[in-house]
């Protein structure tokens, strides 16, 4: 029952007497070979891609060929993924956690200078070429392919799509970040080239999400809602092909504007 000072909205029961539908959201926590790195608030599916893509996307490993195991257990009110990496890997994880004890950090996560969200030119390499009309094809296909956001209206979509528009995967999340790192986790462990196709994001598109694309690869990001200057600085720099306000057959093409024909 949601109250208001001159209304009651009675919303309809679900099992169990609870208000449905609505999104889950659990604590997550990551570990690497034993030891604990991060804690974050997630939807409980797909958590061997998010394990997996935030991995790839924080730099703890190189490739998915440096995971070699994902575990998911259930914890108090809460999802542990227990992960094994390679010994290398490890050492140079549990290097990085001493070099940041003791520092004063800038509030940006997972960085550990400013000068790490700077990326050089053309990061992403030559990327494909899309015409217009694969991006209104795949804009179109999305909301039938968004079964929790049908459901709950509650959680943020990424999604590949190949060249002609069609949509090949798509991983759904409470996070926005993390809607982008099951779906990079996801595109990992099937072998998908991210040279071959493009990206759509249902929510604004900050400068971690800019990073995130060109960690896996991908050469044009296509986003719902809007961009910030720092993301569209990030994007020219690393050669990404953003467009943004994307709704329907129209959207702003922001940086690197050759990727995309005329329709």
């Amino acid at each position: 029952m949601i109250g208001h000072a001159d209304s009651i909205v009675l919303l309809p029961k679900g099992h169990a007497g609870q208000c449905c539908p609505v999104a889950e959201e659990v604590p997550v926590a990551l570990t690497y070979n034993g030891v604990s790195h991060a804690v974050m608030m997630a939807t409980p599916q797909d958590l061997e891609d998010l394990a997996l893509g935030f991995s790839l996307t924080e730099g703890l490993i190189a490739g998915s060929h440096e995971m070699l195991d994902i575990e998911v257990t259930p914890a108090c009110r809460g999802m542990v993924v227990a992960m094994t990496v390679t010994h290398e890997r490890f050492a140079a994880l549990l290097s990085r956690r001493r070099n940041l004890v003791g520092r004063t950090g800038c509030g940006l996560c997972g960085v550990e200078s400013l000068d790490q969200i700077r990326l050089g030119g053309d990061a992403v390499g030559a990327g494909p070429i899309l015409p217009g009309d694969a991006i209104r094809r795949a804009m179109a296909a999305l909301p039938g392919r968004q079964l929790l956001r049908n459901s709950d209206h509650a959680v943020h979509a990424a999604a590949w799509a190949s060249a002609r528009g069609d949509i090949l995967l798509l991983r759904e999340d409470v996070g926005r970040h993390n809607a982008l790192d099951k779906l990079i986790g996801a595109m990992a462990a099937e072998g998908w080239d991210a040279a071959e196709g493009f990206a759509l994001i249902t929510s604004r598109c900050s400068y971690e999400m800019v990073q995130k694309a060109v960690t896996a690869g991908i050469g044009v990001l296509i986003a719902m809602s809007a961009p910030t200057q720092l993301a569209l600085d990030v994007a020219t720099e690393a050669g990404v092909t953003l467009a943004a306000w994307a709704r329907g057959d129209r959207w702003t093409l922001c940086t690197h504007p050759h990727r995309v024909l005329p329709a």
